[in-house]
């Protein structure tokens, strides 16, 4: 079965790092996909929303997937109020109501109480790190190749209310990591129950599934 080329924007979590789609880019240029990761000015407290909605805008059309990984989602919105994409799809994403702010969205969603639960019933600790919560399944050479385009994310960002009015009438799908830590399963199922009216998929593979996943992440796209 021949797959139709599509174009494929990718937007990434919390620093910006274009870098962190590297796989899944590859993977869908093998596959005969457009793939446009997008790097994003995590680092830079004069850039908001409203800046890297038009970042992307500048490398997206309507017509486009729209992928959005972790706090990706509080561009995403922005974006496809401005075009028409074929499909949204959040990845291990934050997902905002119109108007909240990323600061918010934790607490909003009881995001806290989820992490810590799972924590708890796993037995791993409480207490953030990246190893822990970012880096237990991603292999240790993958991890080092992302050390040089790491870049911490802006204050700034997480009190900029998310500007947009509601979602495209694309289709909008949600992937969620199995071992994702961070925002464990369960949260992700019911934020997309509540928020979306959606079901969330599931694949195996933490927080960054795209790094300890990409094989798996882009046969989701490619199926979608």
């Amino acid at each position: 079965m021949t797959i139709e080329s599509r174009r494929f924007v990718l937007i990434p979590g919390a620093g910006g790092v274009g870098w962190y789609w590297s796989r899944v880019a590859a993977g869908l240029i093998d596959a005969g996909q457009h793939a446009i990761p997008v790097d994003l000015p995590g680092d830079d407290e004069a850039a908001g929303l409203a800046e890297y909605r038009d970042i992307v805008l500048g490398q997206a059309m309507d017509g486009d997937v729209i992928v959005a990984q972790s706090l990706g989602g509080f561009t995403a919105g922005p974006v496809c109020e401005r075009i028409t994409p074929s499909a949204l799809v959040f990845v291990n994403a934050m997902i905002p109501a119109p108007g909240e702010t990323a600061g918010q969205w934790w607490g909003n969603v009881g995001s806290s109480e989820a992490r810590n639960a799972a924590a708890d019933a796993n037995g791993y600790s409480r207490e953030f790190d990246m190893e822990t919560y970012f880096l237990h399944d991603v292999p240790p050479e993958i991890a080092l190749e992302g050390e040089p385009y790491q870049r911490a994310e802006s204050d700034r960002i997480f009190g900029d209310p998310c500007p947009f009015g509601g979602w495209p009438q694309a289709p909008i799908h949600v992937l969620t990591g199995a071992d994702d830590r961070f925002f464990p399963v369960a949260l992700q199922q019911r934020i997309a129950r509540e928020r979306l009216g959606v079901e969330a998929d599931i694949v195996p593979g933490g927080h960054l599934v795209s790094l300890s996943n990409p094989g798996g992440v882009v046969d989701y796209l490619l199926g979608h």
